[in-house]
């Protein structure tokens, strides 16, 4: 029995759920120096799918398609360590973000200067 695309489509749709398992989000806890150490991500996905179908005439061929697109976006956003029963947060440090985030803080504030000594001359 042949597969049709969609019912393809649809079984790889389904393979995602393990993509997207609560596995990503929480890594596996390591122990080192008596601390326990739960790794912690932000996830982010999204995807697509299509299908067709029916008879092309102008052709005289059977048509059927189908097709999907999917992508996904983890980062560590830090870690859960425990020692002792207690637990603490430790966040990790993005250094692309704040660095972006300079960049973009610098841009804006010479738009602003621009601004403000274009005035001054007029």
């Amino acid at each position: 029995m042949t597969q049709t695309a969609l019912e393809n489509v649809v079984e790889k749709l389904n393979g995602i759920k393990d993509v997207m398992a609560v596995q990503r989000v929480f890594g596996e806890p390591t122990v080192m120096d008596g601390i326990t150490v739960l790794p912690v991500a932000v996830v982010r996905g999204g995807g697509g799918a299509g299908g067709g179908g029916g008879s092309m005439p102008e052709q005289e061929q059977q048509g059927e398609g189908a097709g999907m697109g999917f992508g996904l976006n983890a980062r560590g956003i830090g870690v859960y360590a425990v020692k002792d029963g207690s637990v603490t947060w430790q966040p990790a440090v993005d250094v692309t973000r704040i660095i972006v985030g300079g960049q973009m803080l610098t841009a804006a504030a010479l738009f602003v200067l621009g601004g403000i000594l274009r005035r001054r001359r007029r």
